[in-house]
């Protein structure tokens, strides 16, 4: 499965939603109607917040009061997510590129074309920038100029967002394996496979890679060997990403659950139900936990016990996976807005 395969699944699978439980629009702040499906997860900085659309633009956004600073029209539709550092954005489009932004004015600065849809969401270390492609690929770009450093080749469409940590880059495929490529030289260190695609990015922490795969598994890897720690078997796909806060991994399962997991041993510490598939990735600030789910709604959860605090309705499916910055929380819908919802410590 490659271009659009995250849309594509989102609709098959609207159907069959349970009732979703009473939510509340008292929190909304703002919203800004895009036209087009938002998948994207926004990325906030310097007051502005950056995301994309299916409609094949990308917008910067006031953080404050939700007016267009800004929008830059790509070639297609864009599920990537921005990474911003200093005063660029980076962000790729199913155009087959990837941008570089001017933060303050939405002006392209370079863009590189790879040889299939840009659906992974870049990361910035140093003065590279890595992302994936449709084209099987992970690439290593000058973060200045876009010129290529290096690419190594996988066996299927990367989807997965890469992670860098300790000079290594970490990455899923849908060739169901998981890589750890050096970042300077692009060569492979480990892989480890599992029994399914692989479109959950990896989270870093302790030592291990956190990653889900569609086997309905979330996996803990050794960073440095790829051997793995232990396995958490969902009723769902989980292309989900984790987030680790503390001790406890959270994560969400097309079994339309969200999970809190033991970060050390896998062991299952708590468990939310919603009313459909969570392909949102949660995030965690001051003690609660936001997710997406597409029953069209965003949830607060307490991350200690999982006991619902709030929860906000859209109009549509909420694939988008959170950002929380500034009393604010950031999330995209299919009915086309981005949302700004007060935060629960706000």
């Amino acid at each position: 499965m490659s271009i659009g395969a995250v849309a594509v699944l989102a609709i098959v699978l609207l159907g069959g939603s349970s009732s979703p439980p009473p939510a509340s629009t008292s929190r909304l702040l703002w919203h800004f109607d895009t036209g087009g499906h938002v998948s994207s997860k926004p990325a906030v900085a310097a007051g502005l917040v950056i995301f994309g659309s299916q409609n094949q633009d990308v917008y910067g956004v006031d953080a404050r009061t939700g007016q267009r600073r800004w929008d830059f029209q790509t070639g297609e539709i864009v599920f990537s997510s921005a990474a911003v550092s200093g005063r660029t954005v980076y962000i790729g489009s199913n155009d087959k590129s990837l941008y570089a932004l001017d933060l303050r004015t939405g002006r392209q600065i370079w863009r590189f074309e790879a040889q299939g849809a840009v659906e992974s969401s870049p990361a910035v270390a140093g003065d590279l920038v890595y992302v994936g492609s449709d084209d099987s690929r992970v690439y290593a770009l000058d973060a200045r100029t876009g010129t290529e450093r290096w690419h190594f080749d996988t066996g299927q469409s990367v989807i997965s967002s890469p992670r860098v940590a300790n000079g290594v880059v970490f990455v899923g495929s849908e060739d169901g394996q998981v890589y750890a490529i050096d970042a300077r030289r692009g060569t492979k260190l480990w892989r480890f496979r599992t029994g399914g695609q692989v479109w959950s990015s990896p989270a870093l922490a302790n030592g291990l890679v956190y990653i889900g795969s569609n086997d309905r598994n979330v996996y803990a890897l050794d960073q440095r060997t790829g051997r793995e720690r232990w396995r958490f078997t969902t009723g769902g796909v989980v292309s989900s990403s984790p987030y680790v806060a503390g001790d406890t991994v959270y994560v969400g399962s097309f079994d339309k659950n969200v999970y809190a997991l033991n970060a050390a041993t896998g062991a299952q510490r708590w468990r939310f139900p919603t009313g459909n598939y969570v392909f949102s990735s949660p995030t965690v600030s001051n003690g609660t936990v936001y997710v997406g789910s597409h029953d069209a709604h965003l949830y607060a959860l307490d991350a200690a016990t999982g006991r619902q605090l709030w929860a906000f309705a859209a109009n549509k499916l909420v694939g988008s996976s959170p950002t929380v910055a500034g009393g604010s929380v950031f999330v995209g819908s299919d009915d086309g807005n981005v949302y700004a919802v007060k935060a629960s410590d706000s």
